[in-house]
């Protein structure tokens, strides 16, 4: 079973809400090289306590690096964007969050992390890259397009904090269930 190590690059990258951590900040109880100071104590966030990092939990990881050498973390959780084909009604896409550490802009064009992409793809889901709580950038993996083509797309976009898990049980339904069970 793989194990965090020295990694803790989640504790700077993700927000923590009730502790008004922002995405891309370190949080006030990670210890370099000794991890976090309230682990499995009462004073961590509950947001903290259940989450976990896709490469230390997934076998669809397996050949991903960890977190801190690719300087990226995938989210468990998944996440909603929200597009309007022209002339259709709004339709809600669903999309894995991965969380780029801003020193490494250009983490997502991973090759390993690119085959990942692609597979979830597959399954109808595209990626969301996260670089804090307001810039991110869409890839659409060749499984979204006709002529089989990556797409990034970074412009009209809104900033989109990560949404509530209310918000993505309504929004995906049976699908976000599915993947989270």
């Amino acid at each position: 079973m793989r194990q965090c190590g020295d990694c803790q690059l989640c504790c700077k990258l993700l927000p923590v809400p009730p502790l008004q951590k922002a995405a891309g900040a370190s949080c006030k109880f990670q210890k370099f090289h000794k991890g976090c100071a309230v682990y499995h104590r009462p004073e961590m966030p509950n947001e903290c306590a259940i989450w976990n990092c896709r490469w230390l939990v997934n076998d669809d990881t397996a050949d991903l690096s960890r977190p801190d050498r690719s300087h990226y973390v995938i989210d468990v959780m998944p996440d909603f964007i929200t597009i309007t084909p022209e002339g259709e009604p709004p339709q809600n896409i669903q999309v894995a969050q991965v969380w780029i550490d801003p020193r490494h802009p250009d983490a997502h064009r991973d090759p390993a992390l690119r085959r990942w992409m692609f597979r979830r793809a597959q399954a109808g889901v595209a990626t969301i890259v996260r670089y804090n709580a307001k810039d991110a950038l869409v890839i659409f993996a060749p499984p979204f397009d006709i002529e089989g083509q990556w797409h990034e797309i970074r412009s009209g976009m809104k900033p989109t904090p990560t949404h509530t898990f209310d918000q993505i049980l309504q929004a995906l339904g049976g699908e976000a269930k599915a993947v989270i069970e």
